[in-house]
């Protein structure tokens, strides 16, 4: 038989318990702050080609594992192996007009020489029927005539004079190349531009990792430079970007311990630390910020990023995007 006392006292320690344990319960999670607005980031490399043309081969499909250094397409080569072909012609030409430079400069210079002697030689006359004049024994015709020829050999002199000076400056070179003529430099130039460009026809991969966004390339399509071809997620180096209320972030600290569980593998449980805090909140960085300034605001509460360092090898593989719970134990240091 049931005591009498025994109903009152059920009725005065259920409560009690049931307080005592929410008690219990807040005082052993106060410190632990959660969030399920997280997201398993990996690194991603965007590929594009950086000359344009009409693709011609196509090494990866989707989802294929590659290197880095692999081959990943191949642009027509030909418009920039002729640009090259261009090249050889303008430094060949430029090479022959140097030659043709110096054959007169160096002509200018018996040129020079030739003017000097006749100026002499006619000074030498000039001066001759001036002293013949004086005495009588020559005409005024002559004299004018001796004047007029020494007047046309020194104009010689100086014509050739001056095209020594022109000769030499198409010889010059400049101060940032004081060794090369300009017009072979500029051809050199525009060859190793074209081998340059030549070698670019070949994208390949800057590192390892999984091929994504492949049928995008299509033999034959043609390639616009810098436009993203395909995308390579690297396979190691994964992350977690937790996007924690501000309210959160009051406890937290960088190295801090937290506890991850994923949508995708309910059984999974792996460790983390925290090992950035955001410089900003989410909407600080949107593309279209909101714009609070305005009679119609409503306070919303902001959410901070907040990465995630993965510890140990994850025994699944941790595809990016996936979604994350992330619980931070802000009591740890």
């Amino acid at each position: 038989m049931r005591k009498p006392w025994t109903r009152p006292l059920l009725f005065i320690s259920l409560p009690l318990v049931l307080i005592g344990g929410g008690i219990a319960y807040f005082i052993a999670n106060d410190h632990y702050v959660s969030t399920d607005n997280a997201y398993v980031q990996q690194d991603k490399v965007s590929i594009s080609a950086e000359v344009g043309g009409r693709i011609v081969e196509v090494l990866v499909r989707e989802n294929q594992q590659v290197r880095a250094g692999d081959l990943l397409f191949r642009i027509d080569p030909e418009p920039y192996q002729i640009a090259g072909q261009q090249a050889d012609a303008a430094i060949a030409q430029a090479q022959v007009r140097l030659t043709t430079l110096q054959t007169d400069f160096d002509t200018s210079s018996v040129d020079i020489n030739s003017a000097r002697e006749n100026v002499a030689f006619f000074t030498s006359e000039y001066q001759r029927q001036s002293a013949l004049m004086q005495t009588g024994f020559t005409t005024k015709a002559r004299l004018q005539q001796a004047e007029h020829a020494l007047s046309e050999a020194r104009s010689r002199l100086a014509k050739a004079e001056a095209d020594a000076q022109k000769a030499q400056a198409a010889l010059a070179t400049g101060a940032a190349a004081p060794d090369d003529n300009p017009q072979i430099l500029a051809a050199q130039v525009q060859k190793r531009k074209a081998l340059l460009d030549v070698s670019r026809t070949t994208v390949r991969a800057p590192m390892s990792g999984v091929v994504t966004q492949a049928d995008r390339l299509q033999i034959g399509q043609m390639m616009v430079t810098g436009l993203p071809a395909l995308t390579i997620v690297s396979k190691t180096g994964s992350w977690v970007e937790a996007n924690f209320k501000e309210t959160d972030l009051n406890d937290m600290r960088i190295g801090q311990s937290a506890t991850l569980t994923f949508d995708a593998y309910p059984s999974l449980k792996l460790k983390g630390r925290v090992a950035s805090i955001g410089a900003g909140t989410g909407s600080e960085f949107s593309v279209l910020p909101a714009q609070n300034a305005n009679g119609n605001w409503v306070k919303v509460t902001q959410r901070v990023p907040v990465r995630i360092a993965i510890i140990g090898a994850s025994p699944r593989p941790l595809l990016a995007g996936l979604s994350t719970h992330v619980r931070i134990d802000t009591a740890s240091r």
